[in-house]
This record gives C-alpha cells, sequence and structure tokens, in this order.
C-alpha cells in the first residue's frame, strides 16, 4: 500500500514503471487474472464505481456475490505443476468486493490531508518496537516466522526458508521512507526457496528486492503477474487462481501452498487496474500445521470461507495498519478490530499483526494500530500468549500439534 500523488509520478523518469495514484482501492472476490500487474499506491484512480457523497454516479462495478456456504466444503484442489504457463483474462474487476473510488473521493482525501499521521503524534516512531535478533534455528520439523516488517515475513516450513511479500527496500515509489529499519539484514537471511506475492503494489511487489534474489527461486504469484516476472528474467514462475495449489518439495515432505482470497486490489501503472489478481496465501506443512497469510485485505466473507475449507489453521498473518481514513479505506484495510474478528473468522488459533510500524501510509497515529488490537484480543477472552504482538525483527516457533 503505498500512496502515489501526481507529483512522485511527474518526477518518474520516462522509462520507469509509473505507479497509480495510490494503492488506496477497493478489495476483490472470485474470478480469473489479467496478464498486468496493479499499482502501489493505497489511493485508487478514478474508476468504475456507485454514486456516494464522495463520487459521482459512474459505470457499475460488477462484483461477484458473496460464496453461500455449503454443508460440507469442497474438496481441496489437486496441485498444480510448478511453472506452469497459463491464459488468464484480461481484467480482474468482477472479482472486486466494494467499487473503486471516484474522483469525489480523491478530490476530498486531497483536500482533507489525512493520509498521514497527525503531527503531534510523530514522537510515538521512537517507541515503535524494533527487537532484531538471531533467527531460532530450525530443521525439517519446524514452524517458525520472524517478521522483517510491513508485509514481509521469513517464514520456517519443512525445512524451506519462504518470503512473503519481501521489501528491503528503505523507500517505495510513492511513500515516505520507512520508520523502522528491516528487521533481518539480506547477508543473514538463509538461503530463500520461495517466495509468495500477494499483489503487485509497490509496497508488496518490490521489484529492487527481488532483483537481489537469484533468478532461479521460485515465485508464487497472483493469476497474471507471471509476465511481469518472467520479464526480469525469472525461470521458475507459477501464477495462480483462487483456490489453487502448488506443492513445494521440501526436505521434511512435500510443503503445500494455496492461492485464496482477499478484499482487495492491484494496479501497478496508470492503465492496469485490476489487470492482474490479488489475494492471500495458505501454507500446510508436512505435519498439517497451517499458516494464513492475508497479504493487504479489507474485512469481509472471505475470512469465513477460507476457514472452512483450510480447518485447523495455527497462525494467520494480519494486516492491523494503514486503515485511517475509515470512509475511504475500510473496504481494502482491515482495522485492528476487524483483523481480531478475522482470526476468528478463520478459526485461526493464533494471530501475528503486520503491516503496520514500517510504513506510515496513513491517518492512524503510529502507535495506535499496536494499542488497539492488544484490547481487541483482549475483549475476546482468548489467550494472551496467542497475540503474537511481535517487534520488527523478531520471531515466534509454533508448537507442534
Amino acid at each position: 500500500m503505498t500512496e502515489q500523488t501526481e507529483r512522485s509520478l511527474a518526477e518518474q523518469p520516462p522509462d520507469t514503471e509509473r505507479p497509480p495514484d495510490t494503492e488506496r482501492l477497493p478489495p476483490a472476490a472470485p474470478g480469473e487474472a489479467g496478464e498486468r500487474g496493479g499499482g502501489a499506491g493505497h489511493t485508487p484512480g478514478p474508476a468504475t464505481g456507485q454514486a456516494t457523497a464522495d463520487a459521482p454516479a459512474l459505470p457499475q462495478v460488477t462484483t461477484d456475490a458473496p460464496v453461500l456456504p455449503h454443508a460440507t466444503p469442497p474438496p481441496l484442489t489437486a496441485p498444480r505443476p510448478l511453472g506452469e504457463p497459463r491464459t488468464w483474462p484480461r481484467d480482474f474487476t468482477h472479482r472486486l468486493t466494494a467499487p473503486l473510488p471516484g474522483v469525489r473521493a480523491l478530490a476530498r482525501i486531497a483536500r482533507e490531508g489525512k493520509l498521514r499521521p497527525p503531527p503531534e503524534t510523530l514522537p510515538e516512531i521512537q517507541q515503535l518496537p524494533f527487537e532484531p535478533g538471531p533467527m531460532p534455528a530450525a530443521d525439517t520439523t519446524t514452524l517458525a516466522v520472524t517478521w522483517a516488517g510491513h508485509a514481509s515475513w521469513i517464514i520456517r516450513i519443512g525445512g524451506l526458508t519462504v518470503l512473503t511479500d519481501p521489501v528491503w527496500s528503505r523507500k517505495i515509489l510513492g511513500t515516505p521512507a520507512r520508520v523502522t529499519p528491516v528487521g533481518v539484514r539480506w547477508e543473514d537471511l538463509p538461503p530463500v526457496d520461495a517466495v509468495v506475492i500477494s499483489h503487485n503494489h509497490y509496497d508488496h511487489l518490490d521489484a529492487p528486492t527481488l532483483k537481489r534474489l537469484p533468478r532461479h527461486t521460485p515465485l508464487l504469484l497472483p493469476a497474471g503477474l507471471a509476465p511481469w516476472a518472467r520479464r526480469r528474467g525469472f525461470t521458475r514462475v507459477t501464477d495462480l487462481d483462487w483456490w489453487e495449489a502448488v506443492e513445494l518439495p521440501a526436505p521434511g515432505g512435500p510443503v503445500r501452498v494455496d492461492f485464496v482470497p482477499a478484499h482487495h486490489w492491484s494496479k501497478r501503472t496508470l492503465t492496469d487496474t485490476c489487470r492482474s489478481l490479488w489475494g492471500g496465501w495458505l501454507l500446510t506443512a508436512p505435519d498439517g500445521r497451517r499458516i494464513h497469510f492475508a497479504g493487504d485485505t479489507g474485512y469481509g466473507h472471505w475470512f469465513e470461507e477460507i476457514g472452512r475449507r483450510y480447518p485447523g489453521i495455527d497462525l494467520a498473518l494480519l494486516p492491523i495498519g494503514a486503515y485511517d481514513p475509515r470512509w475511504m479505506l475500510r473496504p481494502v484495510h482491515t482495522d485492528p478490530e476487524e483483523a481480531v474478528k478475522a482470526c476468528q473468522d478463520l478459526g485461526a488459533r493464533a494471530l501475528a499483526p503486520m503491516h503496520w510500524s514500517t510504513f506510515l501510509l496513513s491517518g492512524e497515529p503510529p502507535l495506535e494500530p499496536l494499542h488497539r488490537v492488544r484490547a481487541a484480543w483482549a475483549a475476546t477472552g482468548r489467550p494472551r500468549a496467542d497475540l503474537w504482538d511481535l517487534p520488527v525483527g523478531a520471531s515466534r516457533v509454533l508448537a507442534a500439534r
């Protein structure tokens, strides 16, 4: 979620990838993907949508209806081949679960200037939790997570090291610089066995970070993003639709990785809105333990459906920041209370908050997400130990079942 302003676009060299207005677009529903990726900013550019007090009447966005519960969940799909060439629809707008903001909404947010924390709250940056430490030792039975910041996690599973939405850059196009350093130095990473990407916004798909990887590193992407990666020389690229999966060979046995829905959108340039899909990832260890990585998402019906299809999720990595103002960001970014509710909908035992304390992308005070998620968790009566509110750089090992 990065906010693309007209000024940043104008300053961009003509031969570089031009981001969209910002990444604040509404979420997605079920469908297929287009070939080009979406954009980095959180505030969407003018697009089709419904008339509101903030947006003029524009052509209606066709969205898929929510999935109605079945008596029993459908069986999981058979894993698809790694590196399989795919052909996708050109557009995934029908997967949106909310219309994109219109011109009036963008004008209002520019007028109110509420996409940055109040100046009097900025001293809180010095209190943001940052405690880098050595990653835990890992073998084929270990399931551990280390938070590098924002939506970047180092997951040790089945003897593999998997990165989620890796962003090791200090600054992302169109956003302020990081307010906390990366939690793990790049040179301290173990060999990376695979990377999963949730969507193509610049604060989740960071080309400078991916350039650091060997080009044979397996990349697992949303439908429609494979051409973007192949143009950059990556040779082991797999893009998936919602509810599809692959298996990664691992020393401890195959690790299954499923692509699941999220309430978000995609855009990376001025002309590719929703041309690729967006979503989260469900990683299943050889012994059956499961981690859900939500990527970027608003709150909605998909969490309950994911929990129904994948029972027994042990840990949910869920976003809790970049939510203010709610009138603009509710469809695409969960607030802390919604993240706790999403964890319950998923049936997950533990929650690890993310997407805060790294880039200041919206108007809430820097420490507010942490205070609110702790209060929301306490209100559920669930064990405090199951809220993994890790500092940037910290790790946690998931106990065996």
